[in-house]
């Protein structure tokens, strides 16, 4: 993969990489045959990268969740979904293009789809605003989560988002209450919701669109309440103590998944969502198809009870008695 982009903790793979190409322009060149040194290389490659994939720091996934070339709302919504229709505007202010939105079909079946979305160039990026939203985002995906609810359709989110616009206009126009509405609608939301983190779940930015009744998280994702330099400049005063932030976190699927704040891990093809997309986008179809199934089983009224007593749940404790 020539125009891969190799992250710090996968030099030695992008050195192998390197020889292979190498090779083989050498092969096609020379028309000489060594297929079987290729082969090789190949060979040690994969097993590199499954070692290394293997046993990822929460630093790491970190890094895996905002690689670049990491597929963004957009791209599973051309591999999941037919016949998408996006929406536009808040009906107040504007239309902001760091959130998605819009009528889909999902294997036949009416879908609404919201998601963040970053951007591939530096244009695209910032039209977008680095798949930061302003309050006209969050508002846009309230008024169409409550045109699913008018029409029983079920609610899609796709997050991925460093977090909410901190600027001054955002500010003004109402950021905080923005997401605390949406907060507050999708908890008595009367259709089904399923969120997914496909990448950055960064504070109140990602919690906006995530309040659901399945939650899933894609295993080389990060959900959490800001970033790990973030948090490293406030307790450490240094943002070189990021790697030391993401374990204190708790930003990792599998140490959410353990406190019960997301129900499902979706495995990922070895070295990330963007090294096999196709691949991740048929993993999120099953998975989505299933919960879909689920879901429909449940009432309305249903529903709402079970998403707000999975609400109330959340961090629950034990207070022991000393003896």
């Amino acid at each position: 993969m020539s125009n891969m982009t190799y992250l710090e903790f996968e030099q030695s793979l992008s050195e192998l990489d390197k020889r292979i190409r190498e090779l083989r322009a050498t092969q096609d060149s020379a028309g000489v045959d060594i297929s079987a040194e290729i082969q090789t290389l190949e060979e040690k490659s994969a097993q590199q990268m499954a070692e290394i994939y293997a046993k990822l720091t929460p630093w790491q996934v970190s890094q895996v969740s905002r690689h670049p070339q990491r597929p963004y709302t957009l791209d599973y919504i051309r591999m999941l979904f037919t016949e998408f229709h996006e929406l536009h505007g808040d009906r107040g202010f504007a239309d902001d293009p760091a959130i998605v939105a819009g009528l889909a079909r999902f294997e036949g079946q009416s879908v609404v789809v919201i998601g963040h979305q970053k951007g591939r160039d530096l244009k695209e990026r910032t039209r977008r605003n680095f798949g930061m939203p302003r309050p006209e985002g969050y508002r846009k995906a309230e008024r169409v989560m409550l045109l699913a609810e008018k029409f029983r359709l079920p609610v899609l989110t796709f997050i991925d988002t460093p977090g909410a616009y901190p600027g001054v206009g955002a500010e003004e126009r109402g950021q905080s209450e923005a997401i605390g509405r949406n907060l507050f609608v999708m908890a008595g939301l009367r259709t089904s919701i399923i969120a997914t983190v496909i990448g950055e779940g960064g504070s109140g930015g990602a919690l906006a669109i995530a309040v659901a009744d399945q939650v899933n998280m894609l295993a080389h994702s990060t959900y959490s309440v800001i970033s790990p330099e973030g948090c490293a400049s406030i307790l450490w005063k240094s943002a070189a103590k990021a790697p030391d932030a993401a374990v204190s976190l708790g930003i990792t699927a599998e140490r959410l998944q353990g406190l019960g704040l997301i129900d499902t891990i979706l495995p990922e093809p070895v070295g990330g969502a963007h090294r096999a997309p196709e691949s991740m986008a048929a993993t999120l179809r099953d998975a989505l198809r299933a919960q879909l199934a689920q879901l429909v089983q449940h009432a309305p009224d249903a529903l709402v009870d079970r998403r707000q007593a999975r609400l109330r749940a959340y961090g629950r404790f034990d207070e022991s008695q000393a003896a």
